[in-house]
């Protein structure tokens, strides 16, 4: 059965890409662990917009979480190791593994990441767009 995009209108040229991504998004949206928070945290006239994503990885060490953008993606990993040499007489936290993303929108930069307190702070900056406007010149055709 062919698949139906909103985007496949002839009088939207080129929005492939865009499609693409909210095809990945709708993929990555039914995680549910770590909890996160997106917050705004400053915007200044002709710098941009700062945004920031805080993920609750309470028990993860630095060295267990890993950070990468790849194709406008930002993947968080997070990978505990059984500790054998514990003897639990109840094991309610277990250490789990984890894969959180999000599709970056073009330009947006991650700047920083920050471990505190159980928290994942990720800075990411929006700068602001220039603002271009180009006269077409037309051509006469010949007869």
């Amino acid at each position: 059965m062919p698949r139906f995009s909103v985007l496949s209108s002839p009088l939207l040229l080129g929005f492939e890409e865009l499609e693409r991504l909210v095809d990945r998004a709708g993929k990555t949206s039914g995680e549910g662990y770590p909890p996160y928070n997106i917050e705004r945290i400053g915007a200044d006239a002709g710098t941009g917009e700062a945004l920031r994503i805080t993920l609750a990885v309470a028990g993860f060490s630095r060295g267990e979480l890993e950070i990468s953008v790849e194709d406008k993606q930002l993947t968080i990993f997070g990978r505990q190791e059984d500790d054998d040499t514990r003897d639990y007489l109840h094991r309610g936290i277990a250490a789990r593994q984890f894969k959180r993303s999000f599709v970056l929108a073009d330009g947006i930069e991650v700047v920083s990441a920050d471990l505190n307190n159980g928290l994942l702070s990720i800075d990411l900056m929006r700068p602001e767009p220039a603002r271009l406007v180009r006269k077409i010149e037309i051509g006469q055709a010949e007869p």
